[in-house]
C-alpha cells in the first residue's frame, strides 16, 4: 500500500556494515543508486500510511542499539546533500529493501519521502559520516532533509559517536545542514565540497563568522571555476551576505519546529 504523501516519523532502518538496501526511482530521488549499497546505514522519513511507516518499518529492520562495533567505509570525500540539478543515477538494477525479512525487490518511492545513508569513519571510530541525503522531488522545500539529519545525529549519540560529519556541494545544502545544527569546519574535500560537523551531544557552533566563511568559499569556488553557481544560488548568497546562521530545528519528530522564523528552507 502506498503512503498518503504526508510525512511520517523518521525511522532508522539499519546500521552499517549490514545495512538495508533501498530501491528508489532515479526520476524522483537524486542519487537513487547510492541507496542500494548494503554497507551503509539508512534512515528515512516515510510517507504516513505507507508500508514503510512507523511500526511496519521497525518490524522489517533490526533497529537495536547495541554498541558501536561497525568498521564502516573510507570517509571524507563523498557528496553530501544533492545539488540543484537533481541528477540522480540510472535506475533499473537497484536492489530492493533487503533487511533479512522483506526481500520483495520492489520500488519504495511511494513509501519514502526522504532518505539518508551513513557510515563510520575508517580512521576515527567516534565519527559518523552522512554520505547521501535525498528528498523525493515532490516534497522538496518542506524541511525534510534537516529533520532527517537531526534524527541521525540523535541516534548516533545512542551508539556513543562523538560527532557527525557531512560534505556538501551547494549553498542550499549548506543552509539546510546549519538548520540541523551542523557548522562549517574549515575543511574541504577534493571535490570542492565543504565539510560540516556537529557534536552528538552538547552545544553547537553558531557564530556568524564561521557561517559566512563557508558561504564565502562557495563564492570563491565560482570565481575560480571549481564549480558554476546557478542564478538561484547566487541570489541566495546575495540575500545572506551579512546574515547569521538560520534558526535551529529543535526536534526531529513530526511537528518539528524552529526558534522563530526560518529562512530559505530549500531541502
Amino acid at each position: 500500500m502506498a503512503g498518503d504523501g504526508t510525512a511520517g516519523e523518521p525511522v532508522l532502518l539499519g546500521w552499517p556494515p549490514e545495512g538495508p538496501t533501498l530501491r528508489l526511482d532515479h526520476r524522483r530521488f537524486s542519487y537513487a543508486g547510492k541507496f542500494v549499497m548494503s554497507n551503509t546505514g539508512k534512515a528515512i522519513v516515510p510517507s504516513a500510511g505507507g508500508t514503510s511507516s512507523g511500526d511496519r518499518a521497525r518490524g522489517l529492520f533490526d533497529d537495536g542499539v547495541s554498541g558501536k562495533d561497525d568498521p564502516g567505509l573510507p570517509g571524507g570525500d563523498d557528496a553530501g546533500l544533492p545539488g540543484g540539478d537533481d541528477a540522480g543515477l540510472p535506475g533499473g538494477d537497484d536492489a530492493g529493501y533487503h533487511g533479512g525479512v522483506d526481500d520483495t525487490d520492489r520500488d519504495r518511492s511511494d513509501d519514502v519521502l526522504a532518505v539518508v545513508s551513513f557510515n563510520e569513519d575508517r580512521t576515527d571510530p567516534e565519527t559518523l559520516w552522512i554520505r547521501y541525503v535525498s528528498v523525493r522531488e515532490d516534497h522538496r522545500g518542506e524541511g525534510l532533509a534537516p529533520r532527517l539529519c537531526r534524527f541521525v545525529v540523535e541516534r548516533a549519540s545512542e551508539r556513543d559517536y562523538a560527532r557527525v560529519r557531512i560534505a556538501v556541494n551547494n549553498p542550499f545544502a549548506y543552509e539546510a545542514l546549519y538548520r540541523a545544527g551542523f557548522s562549517y569546519t574549515g575543511a574541504e574535500t577534493g571535490l570542492a565540497e565543504l565539510v560540516l560537523e556537529r557534536p552528538t551531544v552538547g552545544p553547537v557552533e553558531r557564530s556568524t563568522e564561521r557561517y559566512q566563511a563557508g558561504l564565502d568559499r562557495y563564492r570563491e569556488h565560482d570565481r575560480d571555476r571549481d564549480r558554476d553557481l546557478s542564478a538561484e544560488e547566487w541570489a541566495f548568497l546575495a540575500r545572506n551576505q551579512d546574515a547569521g546562521p538560520p534558526d535551529l530545528l529543535l526536534r526531529s519528530e513530526r511537528g518539528d519546529r524552529s526558534e522563530g522564523s526560518t529562512r530559505n528552507d530549500s531541502s
